[in-house]
């Protein structure tokens, strides 16, 4: 098979045609637009803080002074938690067994300073941190208060 001039120019500008539009490396790729996508994160739940009362109060009698309440946290979370405050009150008052009849309550009591500033990170375990600044007494109400003879108070702590 001959070549002529003709095929042989044609030949040599297909060539050239084909080396001319490769001029080097080709790159494809898709651009992105409009595209979504999710994700999720969670955080964990506070185990339950205790405020724990280290104070021991001695027998209160009417007329007697106020006597400080203090106590620390049993923080079973695996880090520290923050602490507000401490709120006590009195939850009820128990008679002793055998107690002369008549009425013992909240009343035949003075809790004062309830709320007690602690804004503090709590450390994780027990007995950390520290509340104090609420007192009580037993209040005396120039009345016979016999009924209330061996009385418990019980007191309760809310913690913000």
């Amino acid at each position: 098979m001959k070549f002529t001039l003709k095929k042989k120019i044609a030949a040599g500008a297909a060539i050239l045609a084909v080396v001319a539009a490769s001029g080097g490396t080709a790159y494809a790729y898709w651009s992105a637009s409009g595209g979504t996508g999710t994700g999720t994160g969670s955080t964990g739940t506070a185990a339950t803080l205790q405020a724990v009362q280290t104070t021991v109060l001695t027998p209160m009698y009417p007329g007697d002074t106020a006597q400080t309440i203090s106590g620390n946290f049993n923080n079973g979370n695996t880090g520290q938690v923050y602490v507000t405050s401490v709120t006590a009150s009195i939850a009820s008052v128990t008679k002793a067994s055998g107690a002369p009849a008549g009425t013992c309550d909240a009343t035949d009591y003075t809790l004062a300073n309830a709320v007690m500033t602690v804004g503090a990170e709590v450390p994780s375990g027990a007995g950390k941190g520290a509340w104090t600044g609420a007192t009580i007494k037993f209040n005396d109400k120039l009345t016979p208060q016999d009924a209330c003879k061996g009385a418990t108070v019980n007191l309760a702590y809310a913690i913000v």
